[in-house]
Formats: structure tokens, C-alpha cells, sequence
């Protein structure tokens, strides 16, 4: 259902301008979460696509977050896919955004068994040959960036659940001493990046986060430039190890930093009030871990909506995994993370169903947005979403509501098949508008 209706003359409809949503902040912390970390000594980061940096998703990474991590601009299949080839396209891109948004970048990763270009794990190499290979990848791309990167995930996932060294491609032909060669080339690259060792399923005390403990240990006593060990934290809800800050604190005690490095909590979808509460409280505990522990210096999200995350394709069945939802509607996770981090919160009441906008395309004369009203310990039966603009912007078109425009009042109300929101459920509708001069965001209230 595409329908309009306006209480304007036609021609009144294009005299306004591109209205460019950021962010719903009705609900959001009173204070963004990169301005809480640094209170705290820390730092909050996310994981981005580089070709989604522009409207409310690169509005929320700019404004939110301290760090970025590239989630594959900076692996080695993205940037050398041929040998000798390079691309750096989508790694420059999330570097320049962080550096105009005055953010750190988290280089992501230099070795590891996963996505690796064909000519690579195809080839047949001596070991010299693939030494040779790897310091060359690492010099390369380190150097490229040098001065310009806070931290490298150097060496990514190299134990077995049970701490044994993972059979691949490096360790096949190298030996464990690749990952002191990738250390020590990475440094002589840029000797003021923090280099680390990333993993997952290593954040509480266990076998595999034992090995890790005690690689990290034998690297400092060889001298070895390692400065961190990256927790990546893909966790289950409600499954937070119990031992997670103290192992934290067991690894700061050798004299290294921490870094939650991939945070997301994943659920059997689809989700409910339950389900997000739960999760509230999983992001909470582990930020929480993180502040307490004075060399835990950086907690990344792996990706803030979950319109960019990894878990759905990953895990079927699972999902919801990141602070924000789809729409860019902060979730309760949101608020979990300010509150570790010492915010406080507008967090919408128990029962409550609220209204939050996103966009999904933008132009120079107008842009395609959308309204999303979503139920927690609540349901309705209809529904009317109200606003005025403050610069004159019209609505063009809508569809899967009925919105009238009277001067700068807009009224959207459900259409006769979508105005039931059941709990833990949401409805969707969309509409075009047109702009000229300024786009102030207007205070969305749900009728």
C-alpha cells in the first residue's frame, strides 16, 4: 500500500527540502557512549562496513563510538586478492571516517586461517617462501597505515578448544614461531601501533584461554613486542563466563592489555521483552568486567545494528545479536553499556511501545525514511506516530500508513491491515519527503 493523503495543495508538497534523520534520542543515553568511556578511561568501539558510513548508520559510528575495526576491508582476501595486487578502497574510506570523526582505528587482522585469497592457501610454498609471503603482507600493510592505527590484531584465532595450536596454513608451514615472526615484523612496520593476540571462546578461565595465557607469558619472557590480548566475546545469552574478569585481570597481571574485541550476544530468535532483558544484562556484565580491570582498554562491539551483523547467516536461527536493532532504534543492550560505563539512561518504562525513525537512502533533494513502532511488555491494537517539523520539510509519499501534512504537523496513523504490535514485536512504514535549507530533527511522539 503506497498511499498519501496531505492537507496541502499539491504544488505545496515540493516546496520543502531533503529532511535527513540521525538517530532516534528520545531513548538513547543522556551521553554518547564514547564520552562515557572516556570518563571511564576507555575506549567503546564498533566493527563497520565501510560502504555503509553515510546517513544514520555512519551518524551513530561517528557520534557513538571512539574506535572503528574494519570487519573485512583489512583482511588479507579484501586487500590482495591477486598477488602483488592491492586494494585498499573500503580500508582508506573507514580510515578517513575515523580520523574525521577524531576516532581510532583497530587494524583487523594480519594472520589468520579464515579468508585468505585462493592464490594463497591454493599454492604450494616452501616454508622459507611462505615466511617470505607473510613478512611481506604484514610489512605492507602495517606500513602502509603507520602512524595511523592504534592497535593490530596480529595474529587471530591460532589455539584449539582444548589449547592445541590450530592447524592451518601458518602453522603448517611455520611452526608456532610465526606468530613471534608476525609480532616482530608488525612492529618494525609501525613500532607505535599495540600489537595483539585475538580469540574467542577465551573469555573466561579455561584450556583454550590458558594456552593463550601462557603463549602471552613465553612471548614476553623472549622479549617478543606483544602489547594485548583482544577477547573477541561472540557470546550465547545469558551464558557470560563467570570468570571473565578474572581473567582479565590474570592476563593485565603479565604486564599486557585487554581488549573486548567482538562483542555481540546472539539469541534464538525471534526476540522478546525476556530475551532483551537478558541480553541488557550480558552487554552490562561485561562492560562492567572491562571498567573494573584498569588494563581492559577497549570494548568493541562486532557491529552496533543488527542490520550489519554476522550472527544471522552464521548461526540460523539466531540473532538479534548488537545494541541496535535493524532500524537503528537503540535496544535495551544500549543501555546496559552506559550504564557499566557510568551513564544514565532514558530507558523507556517497562510496557511501553515506542516509535523510532531510520533512513534508508538519501539524495540532494530528498530521501527515503521510515518509522518503526516497536512493543516491549506492551501490545497495541492501532497506532498514530506525530511530529512537526521545524524547517519546513514535506512528506512526498507514504506507504503502509495513511499521513497527513497540515503546515509543519504530521499525523501517520496505521493502515487497516498493521495497526496490531503484538509484544516483543514491531510494524514498519516508510515515506519519501523533499528538503531545501536546514533539516532540523523533529520530537516523535507515539499517539
Amino acid at each position: 500500500m503506497r498511499s498519501l493523503r496531505l492537507g496541502l495543495p499539491l504544488a505545496a508538497l515540493f516546496t520543502g527540502v531533503a529532511l535527513l534523520f540521525t538517530a532516534p534520542t528520545a531513548h538513547a543515553a543522556d551521553t554518547p557512549l564514547r564520552d562515557l568511556a572516556a570518563a571511564q578511561g576507555k575506549v567503546i568501539g564498533t566493527a563497520v562496513t565501510g560502504s555503509k558510513l553515510t546517513g544514520t548508520y555512519g551518524d551513530l559510528a561517528g557520534g557513538q563510538f571512539s574506535s572503528l575495526t574494519p570487519g573485512n576491508a583489512m583482511k588479507w582476501g579484501t586487500v590482495e586478492p591477486t598477488q602483488g595486487t592491492f586494494n585498499w578502497t573500503e580500508a582508506d574510506q573507514i580510515v578517513a571516517f575515523a580520523q574525521a570523526h577524531d576516532q581510532q582505528v583497530r587494524g583487523h587482522t594480519l594472520v589468520w586461517h579464515s579468508q585468505n585469497p585462493g592464490w594463497l592457501t591454493n599454492g604450494t610454498w616452501t616454508s622459507a617462501q611462505l615466511g617470505s609471503l607473510l613478512q611481506n603482507h604484514i610489512s605492507t600493510e602495517v606500513g602502509r597505515y603507520k602512524g595511523e592505527i592504534a592497535a593490530w590484531d596480529v595474529v587471530n584465532e591460532p589455539f584449539n578448544e582444548d589449547g592445541s595450536y590450530r592447524s592451518t596454513i601458518w602453522y603448517n608451514g611455520l611452526g608456532s614461531d610465526y606468530i613471534a615472526n608476525a609480532l616482530t615484523w608488525a612492529h618494525a612496520a609501525d613500532p607505535a601501533a599495540k600489537l595483539y593476540i585475538n580469540d574467542y571462546n577465551v573469555e573466561g578461565v579455561n584450556a583454550k584461554s590458558t594456552a593463550l595465557y601462557n603463549l602471552v607469558k613465553s612471548l614476553k619472557a623472549a622479549g617478543v613486542p606483544i602489547d594485548g590480548v583482544g577477547l573477541q566475546a561472540h557470546l550465547i545469552l545469558g551464558q557470560v563466563p563467570a570468570t571473565l574478569q578474572q581473567n582479565i585481570q590474570r592476563f593485565a597481571d603479565l604486564g599486557v592489555d585487554v581488549a573486548i574485541t567482538e562483542l555481540d550476544v546472539r539469541m534464538a530468535l525471534p526476540s522478546d521483552s525476556t530475551k532483551l532483558a537478558q541480553q541488557k544484562a550480558d552487554f552490562k556484565s561485561v562492560v562492567a568486567a572491562c571498567v573494573a580491570v584498569s588494563r581492559c582498554v577497549n570494548v568493541t562491539v562486532w557491529g552496533f545494528t543488527d542490520s550489519d551483523s554476522w550472527v544471522d547467516s552464521t548461526f540460523p536461527g539466531y540473532g538479534a545479536a548488537t545494541p541496535y536493532d535493524a532500524n537503528y532504534a537503540p535496544k535495551p543492550a544500549y543501555h546496559g553499556i552506559a550504564e557499566a560505563l557510568g551513564g544514565t539512561t532514558t530507558t523507556p518504562p517497562t510496557g511501553a511501545c515506542t516509535a523510532a525513525y531510520a533512513v534508508s537512502s538519501q539524495w540532494n533533494t530528498g530521501f527515503t525514511g521510515q518509522v518503526t513502532i516497536s512493543c516491549s511488555g506492551a501490545s497495541l491494537t492501532s497506532w498514530k506516530v506525530n511530529w512537526t517539523y521545524g524547517a519546513g520539510q514535506q512528506i512526498t509519499q507514504a506507504w503502509n500508513a495513511t499521513c497527513t501534512q497540515s503546515g509543519a504537523s504530521v499525523s501517520c496513523a496505521n493502515a487497516s491491515y498493521n495497526g496490531t504490535v503484538a509484544d516483543g514485536s514491531s510494524v514498519t512504514f516508510g515515506f519519501n519527503a523533499s528538503w531545501t535549507g536546514s533539516n532540523p530533527v523533529p520530537t516523535v511522539t507515539l499517539g
